[in-house]
Formats: structure tokens, C-alpha cells, sequence
């Protein structure tokens, strides 16, 4: 990654620092159209070039850690089903976090929670992804939740003082 599109990346995150996270991801359901796009719900532009491998279904809820708030980060705090997820195939749902673009999105941060996102006091590291979209692919930011589709890597982002802003990273496909 280019030290531009990390600074960037920690633009965005460190942004949001003044919201606080906590509340569940909606329910999961195939947000997938029959055809077309629903009416509201954000597409990418083109169709994903890695759809031979078959999707895994996860929630924020998959991706939990137990850290105490304050507790700091390390790898060693992955759960099985973490690392089992590495380099899978993925769909998340959850928000867009909102930032100064509005289409076109080539990365931005998937959170838990509309209301509230990931950064602020509480704020927990597994309820946020930071997204970014493979070559070609592009998101619209929409206020209702959307699914995002790719990579699940997980993927250490630290401010400049180096405390983790995000843990997580996906090499985003689709978003639908």
C-alpha cells in the first residue's frame, strides 16, 4: 500500500474518532436483486473478476475479539474462526462510514453500525473493515446498509501516534 492511500485511509478513520460503536449489525439477509439493482441500494460499477470461489456468508459477529476496552491489539487475540476466515472469500453487511466522496469510492471503512461507528470512546477494533475495492470496481456510499463482497485479510492500521485504528481489511469485489 502506498503511504498516500494509508494517509488517506487514516484520514477517513481518524475523522470518525468523535462516534462511539457498539450496536448490532442488522440482520443478515441476501440483499442480492433478482435483477438490476434495487431501488436505493448502491452496486458496483463492473461485476467482480474473482467469482469462482464460493462467498462465505459472515457478520461482525464472526470477526469478534475478546479485548477489554484500552486492552491494545495483538495477533495473538485472533480467534480460530478469525484466522480461519484469512484470505477467504467474504460477504459482510454493515454501513458505509460516511466521508467527503460520495461515488466512485475506491476504499472506505464498512462499519457495524450506522449510528454509531468504531471510533470513538468504547469503540471496539473488530466493528469496523477497512474496504478497499479491486481495480475497476468502485462503491456509492448509501446510508443503508449494503453488502460488500471479497478478500478477508486481517490487516493492522495504525495512526501516527501507532495505536490501531482498524484490524481488518477486505479486498472488496462487489458492493451491493
Amino acid at each position: 500500500m502506498t503511504s498516500r492511500t494509508t494517509i488517506s485511509l487514516a484520514l477517513v478513520v481518524a475523522s470518525s474518532l468523535i462516534i462511539g460503536c457498539g450496536k448490532p449489525p442488522p440482520p443478515a439477509t441476501d440483499s442480492r436483486p433478482a435483477s438490476g439493482s434495487a431501488a436505493g441500494v448502491p452496486q458496483s460499477t463492473a461485476a467482480p473478476a474473482a467469482a469462482t470461489a464460493a462467498i462465505r456468508d459472515i457478520t461482525f459477529d464472526d470477526i469478534k475479539l475478546e479485548l477489554q476496552k484500552g486492552e491494545p491489539f495483538t495477533r495473538d487475540r485472533l480467534t480460530p474462526r478469525v484466522a480461519d476466515l484469512e484470505r477467504q472469500r467474504v460477504r459482510i453487511r454493515g454501513y458505509i462510514l460516511p466521508s467527503f466522496q460520495q461515488s466512485g469510492l475506491t476504499q472506505f471503512v464498512l462499519v457495524r453500525d450506522n449510528q454509531e461507528c468504531c471510533f470513538g470512546p468504547g469503540a471496539a477494533l473488530h466493528d469496523c473493515v477497512v474496504v478497499r475495492m479491486q481495480p475497476g470496481q468502485t462503491a456509492e456510499f448509501s446510508i443503508r446498509p449494503v453488502a460488500v463482497e471479497g478478500r478477508f485479510r486481517v490487516e493492522e492500521l495504525r495512526g501516527p501516534d501507532g495505536r490501531h485504528l482498524a484490524i481488518y481489511a477486505l479486498d472488496g469485489e462487489r458492493v451491493q
